[in-house]
């Protein structure tokens, strides 16, 4: 397996076993995080931190699971399922890792709008609680 492949790997162990500790080894320092529900892209490890912990806490809930993978030399595409509040959603990861092996962008899409708008409160309660003086989520 390429040192790049490893980053796709590594994020599956960490998803399939729930743990955050690793992040800040897969995390490139100059990551961008977009998310469905917020319009300007998330830059740094922090901060990408917090939202990858907190969809890994609402959307992993027993429900979740990868149903496809497309790799390109430097990037994947995630296919998720999950249920959140009843409702089947569907999304993708979009992943791009650097030489090293760490995840440089981290993109994040949702369908369809009913899931979207289950996920986002869920979220922001868990996003606001890691965020102190946070008065808005998007």
């Amino acid at each position: 397996m390429s040192e790049e492949r490893t980053a796709i790997a590594r994020w599956r162990q960490l998803v399939a076993a729930r743990d955050f500790s690793q992040l800040d080894d897969l995390l490139a320092d100059d990551v961008v995080f977009q998310s469905p529900a917020v319009h300007t892209p998330q830059f740094g490890k922090a901060v990408t931190k917090q939202y990858l912990a907190a969809a890994l806490r609402v959307l992993n809930n027993g429900s979740f699971r990868y149903v496809g993978e497309w790799s390109g030399e430097s990037s994947a595409v995630l296919e998720f399922e999950t249920v959140i509040d009843g409702l089947q959603v569907n999304g993708v990861d979009i992943i791009h890792w650097d030489g090293t092996g760490r995840i440089t962008r981290f993109k994040v899409m949702v369908r369809p709008i009913k899931g979207l708008q289950a996920l986002i409160p869920p979220m922001a309660r868990e996003l606001l609680g890691n965020r102190p003086g946070s008065e808005s989520w998007s």
